[in-house]
């Protein structure tokens, strides 16, 4: 069993509010529990840790009826419950926040919030739209999740859209609420008032289980961390007698690498991308990036920080050469870029995309392949119109190797390896180009604390080496950590840029929310 270091402050004599005994389930070739013990009490803030992999998901599938357990068994409030499917854990009152929406945008806030509640309004034939909008409204106030209960999902901030999932649960007065990964596209402002309304859900007596990447948030929100590794239930300990790097040992088994102070005496060269007044448009036709301009020089970390869909992805891929600029001009390495994927690596860009699997790697064709995706014409991957494949596994061979990547051949399909090793994947053949730029969209988005200090090594490599990197994230404290200046998109447009030294969370948060303009300053 887990070593127990605290109860928190919900936890008294009584049993604990969610027990989860013996759990184990195995998946063909890999046991994704192995015998976890965990439990969560009523009036507290439980969080769970672990890398990618470790078992967490699993967890919360088995306790929210996704999955069944081969061994081990449920209690709640000392009562062993069995659920054959997520209705039944509904019913028995556990609800779960996931990190990726599940709305319908064409409906209101209240159709989404009353949408497959088989026990109240949803049940009947005969629907009362205002007595459900009242009721949402009644909800959202008590708990400050301010929503408009008749306005359109498509409507809302991402911010908001969070608001209604949890409002989904607290209709259904679940008392024990499951949030997977619940800030990530949250301004720092936005988490703030989140983990207000977690701790008053506690309060009441609700079980709060908070899954995160963030240990700073863990911090800042839960009584107690269960970590998980490989699997298994490492330790529960109380946040008080914690430390966000003693809880990354515990996750990944060893003590994580601090950054030097070398690290942060880079002196900046000349201009490696130069973005003029560039306007880029939309998936959807709108204007996604307005007037922008900025500059990034060698050996300098430019961060571009905002909430996801405030025209991030569309200036990344205009800088890569993927996406064509309606207006303004960009230049890497003197050379003009205007949509064409060719004439950016030809200018040293490297890129690295945010949809690793989708856009980063051919997920069907073998390592080898996607590490020569963007060398298969010189050599020597080929010779003259020919392909020399044994080069290119030699090749492959090597990058594996420097880049310890875990992977069974550079004949394995690439579909084949995490999340984690995917990125490596993408790193390793950037930066084998030797590029003189390095576009990196949310690099470690979805990676575990591991993934996340390879990716930040490999980044701060860069930029000793006299590599400009322009780093995209919604993760603030990686922003923190890396950037050298600061540059805040809103909307599309660039409202501010800050030195990272004199970087102020609150004026970047506000920043982020649209709602002070430092280009005034």
């Amino acid at each position: 069993m887990a070593e127990d270091q605290s109860t928190g402050r919900g936890a008294a004599s009584a049993p604990p509010a969610v027990a989860m005994r013996g759990i184990t389930k195995r998946f063909p070739g890999v046991v994704a529990n192995d015998g976890v013990e965990f439990e969560a009490a009523a009036g507290e803030v439980h969080a769970l840790l672990g890398e990618n992999g470790a078992g967490k998901s699993t967890l919360s599938n088995i306790l929210t009826g996704l999955y069944r357990p081969d061994e081990g068994e449920i209690l709640l409030h000392g009562r062993a419950v069995h659920f054959a499917a997520p209705r039944d854990a509904l019913d028995a009152g556990i609800g779960m926040v996931h990190q990726h929406f599940r709305l319908v945008e064409p409906f209101t806030v209240a159709e989404n919030v009353v949408l497959g509640d088989h026990r109240g309004e949803g049940r009947s034939f005969r629907i009362h739209p205002r007595k459900i909008e009242r009721r949402v409204g009644e909800i959202s106030q008590r708990y400050g999740l301010q929503v408009d209960p008749r306005a359109r999902i498509w409507q809302l901030s991402l911010g908001e859209q969070q608001r209604v999932e949890i409002l989904k649960t607290l209709y259904r007065d679940a008392r024990v609420l499951i949030l997977d990964e619940p800030t990530a596209v949250l301004t720092p402002q936005e988490a703030d008032v989140l983990f207000e309304t977690l701790r008053g859900m506690a309060a009441e007596g609700r079980t709060v289980i908070f899954i995160s990447h963030k240990l700073n948030e863990v911090k800042a929100v839960a009584d107690r961390v269960t970590v998980l590794r490989a699997g298994k239930a490492i330790a529960t300990v109380s946040t008080a007698d914690a430390t966000p790097r003693s809880l990354a040992a515990l996750m990944v088994g060893r003590e994580l690498r601090a950054p030097s102070a070398d690290e942060q005496r880079r002196r900046p060269g000349e201009a490696v991308l130069e973005v003029a007044r560039v306007s880029v448009e939309g998936d959807r036709g709108a204007t996604a990036v307005r007037d922008v301009s900025l500059r990034v020089r060698g050996a300098e970390i430019v961060a571009i920080a905002g909430v996801a869909g405030n025209g991030q992805r569309e200036l990344a891929e205009a800088v890569a050469g993927i996406r064509q600029p309606s207006a303004g001009s960009i230049r890497a390495a003197g050379r003009r870029i205007d949509g064409d994927p060719r004439s950016a690596i030809a200018a040293g860009v490297a890129y690295v995309p945010e949809d690793r699997l989708g856009t980063g790697v051919a997920p069907s064709l073998s390592i080898a392949s996607n590490l020569v995706l963007k060398s298969y014409r010189k050599p020597p991957a080929s010779q003259g119109p020919l392909l020399r494949l044994r080069k290119i596994r030699d090749l492959a061979i090597d990058l594996i190797r420097r880049h310890r990547i875990a992977a069974p051949g550079p004949d394995a399909q690439a579909r084949q390896l995490s999340g984690g090793n995917l990125q490596k994947i993408v790193l390793a053949r950037e930066f084998s180009g030797h590029p003189s730029l390095l576009v990196a969209a949310s690099p470690t988005r979805g990676l575990d604390v591991g993934a996340i200090e390879t990716v930040h090594g490999y980044l701060q490599e860069a930029a000793e080496a006299g590599v400009g990197v322009l780093l995209i994230s919604e993760d603030l404290d990686e922003i923190l950590a890396l950037a050298d200046r600061i540059v805040v998109m809103y909307e599309g447009r660039i409202l501010g840029e800050l030195a990272a030294g004199e970087a102020d969370v609150e004026e970047i948060g506000l920043l982020m929310a649209g709602g002070h303009d430092a280009r005034t300053d």
